[in-house]
């Protein structure tokens, strides 16, 4: 088997990990400018912001296991391949040399065994550090199971070092992977959170959970995710939304992955780290899951109205980023240039900040943007619903170069 056809097998079996922002194209070149190939090129970000582009392949798609969700799985008849140590490197420094990516994400399915898997990643990592001299990027996943001196061995070689947790609660895992145990994944991140430091996994750990395979609520996945963030300083949880890949008894049956569901937990996630939410604030037994057509911080002001309006020109900085429509940046220039003049609904776009959503929330100087008798939760949500709608409708629209 060539490398190239290697490439090809093992960068599409690796894009169903949703741990990097977006995976490979198969979109080829006739002719003009660029190639975008079909080896997967995903993105990270820096902590000083900067968007990394890294190759995303897995060392191998055989596997031991036999998940019920996984395209890699050991019953699937598929085509298998295993890229040795050395055709990983080379790969990987053609691709940085032609400026293609700046880093690595490299996975693996099981062979053999936990142990034998991490020695390979290991050997691996330690010839494009050490032989081939790369300092660059590499996130790369830890094998459940494996043992501890492994582990450290692997994250001192790594940027990040990470374990997917897979399904929110126990009862799923045993019932469309029963070879695997959340315990063994969640003793790695321990790991990781314990000896974390600049040498070891100084860009941290992050995890991945699928959405839609089995049937638990959004708020057990919140619930999950709140956890995971409090117990192991986790950097990002991933969602990925369940793909039907694969026929099966234990599968639901889907036409198409919940990408709405995946987009309101994502909005959700975003709350919980940089807003001050917690997840009994978005949900409760009575609310199990997110509104498909509102987003968690609407939905969540919608039924606090007795909160709202927010005054503009006094409301706190936590106060202001309950306000739908309004984010951190936004929430700070408002504070900034308060302390200077009183702020209009005209000041704010001036500022650029977005009031299409904010307006139904807010006063300035004490005035609605509408008359305050359309302060009421159905007028506010129909129009909150049909915004939406033509901004969903606009993207499907071709745009045109003439008015």
């Amino acid at each position: 088997m060539t490398l190239e056809e290697k490439l090809r097998i093992l960068a599409d079996g690796a894009k169903y990990d949703a741990s990097c922002s977006s995976s490979g194209s198969t979109r080829t070149n006739s002719g003009g400018i660029g190639n975008a190939a079909y080896s997967g090129i995903c993105h990270s970000f820096a902590s000083d912001g900067r968007c990394i582009s890294l190759l995303k392949i897995l060392m191998t798609n055989c596997c031991i296991f036999d998940c019920k969700y996984c395209i890699n799985r050991k019953s699937n008849h598929i085509k298998r391949a295993i890229f040795t140590p050395d055709e990983i490197c080379t790969t990987t420094m053609n691709f940085y040399r032609r400026n293609y990516i700046e880093g690595l994400f490299l996975s693996s399915g099981i062979i053999k065994s936990a142990d034998y898997t991490m020695e390979l990643l290991i050997k691996t990592i330690k010839l494009l550090r050490y032989k081939y001299h790369f300092h660059g990027y590499i996130h790369c996943k830890a094998i459940p199971g494996a043992s501890d001196y492994l582990l450290k061995e692997l994250g001192g070689l790594v940027d990040r070092l990470s374990a997917n947790i897979e399904l929110p609660t126990e009862k799923g895992l045993k019932l469309l992977a029963p070879n695997k145990n959340s315990n063994k994944v969640t003793k790695i991140m321990s790991y990781v959170k314990e000896n974390r430091s600049e040498s070891y996994a100084p860009a941290g750990q992050s995890t991945q959970m699928i959405i839609g395979a089995t049937k638990e609520t959004d708020l057990d996945i919140m619930n999950k995710s709140e956890k995971l963030y409090k117990s192991y300083d986790l950097k990002r949880v991933f969602y990925s939304a369940y793909i039907p890949v694969n026929k099966d008894k234990l599968l639901p049956t889907l036409e198409s992955p919940p990408l709405a569901r995946e987009n309101r937990l994502y909005q959700a996630d975003w709350l919980l780290r940089f807003y001050g939410f917690k997840v009994n604030d978005l949900l409760d037994e009575r609310n199990p899951n997110f509104n498909i057509l509102i987003d968690p911080k609407a939905n969540w002001a919608l039924r606090h109205l007795d909160e709202f309006p927010k005054e503009i020109n006094s409301a706190s900085y936590y106060d202001l980023l309950k306000v739908p429509g309004i984010g951190i940046k936004s929430a700070k220039r408002i504070i900034a240039c308060r302390k200077n003049f009183k702020i209009t609904f005209e000041d704010l776009k001036k500022m650029g900040i977005v009031i299409k959503r904010a307006k139904y929330f807010i006063t300035c100087n004490h005035k609605y943007f509408i008359n305050s008798t359309y302060f009421q939760k159905g007028f506010i949500e129909a129009n909150l619903i049909l915004e939406d709608n033509i901004k969903e409708n606009k993207k499907k629209e071709q745009l045109s170069l003439f008015p």
